[in-house]
């Protein structure tokens, strides 16, 4: 069932790579599904693919699937790769360390790459789900890079305060974060609402 809303659709492309986390990158894709105004574009790199088979045993198809529009990794005169599609915002969800390194220095050797080095050059939003740790030197001055560009670094840090009961409420958790930096509603997302009274002591006890 699709959220209904009159806003004009947005495009968003979301690119999986070859970082420990797919499960990020699928849930994206499912939350992003259930957006009415929200049409999602979708490249997926070879070590990306890998980890969906390890860490979830889906195929490609099975990813694919979720996607309104699809691209190859190596396809790099695929539609996104130029500043004149019209796009919202980018997500590169997980981002190895390999992607980030070659986001921040400019090296558009495949779609994932070339698509959010036009995100920064067209000023647009892009964000970075890395994941590694711990993180050498290289990997700090490539985050460094990258936000000096405009870019956002997000790793995918769980939060607890909402006293998570699966590994699945903890990836919602984290990926409602990065819907909300796409600017796009989510009623469902679990909110922070303040700390909640403390609960007095019986002095007697």
């Amino acid at each position: 069932m699709h959220l209904v809303s009159s806003s004009p659709q947005k495009r968003i492309v979301v690119a999986i790579s070859g970082a420990s986390g797919a499960i990020y990158g699928v849930r994206l894709l499912q939350i992003l599904r259930e957006i009415a105004q929200v049409q999602t574009h979708l490249t997926v790199s070879d070590a990306g693919l890998l980890n969906l088979q390890q860490e979830l045993d889906m195929d490609r198809a099975a990813v694919e699937a979720l996607a309104d529009v699809v691209y190859a990794a190596r396809d790099v005169g695929g539609a996104i790769a130029s500043g004149s599609f019209q796009c919202d915002g980018m997500v590169i969800a997980p981002c190895s360390m390999r992607t980030l390194a070659a986001v921040a220095h400019g090296l558009a050797d495949n779609l994932i790459t070339r698509a959010a080095d036009v995100m920064l050059k067209e000023r647009r939003r892009l964000i970075l789900m890395v994941r590694e740790t711990p993180l050498n030197l290289a990997h700090l001055r490539n985050m460094t890079s990258v936000t000096e560009m405009g870019g956002i670094i997000f790793p995918p840090v769980p939060s607890f305060y909402h006293r998570p009961q699966s590994v699945a409420e903890l990836v919602d958790q984290t990926v409602s974060r990065v819907v909300d930096l796409l600017g796009l509603p989510q009623p469902q997302a679990p909110r922070w609402g303040g700390l909640k009274p403390a609960v007095p002591t019986d002095p007697a006890a």
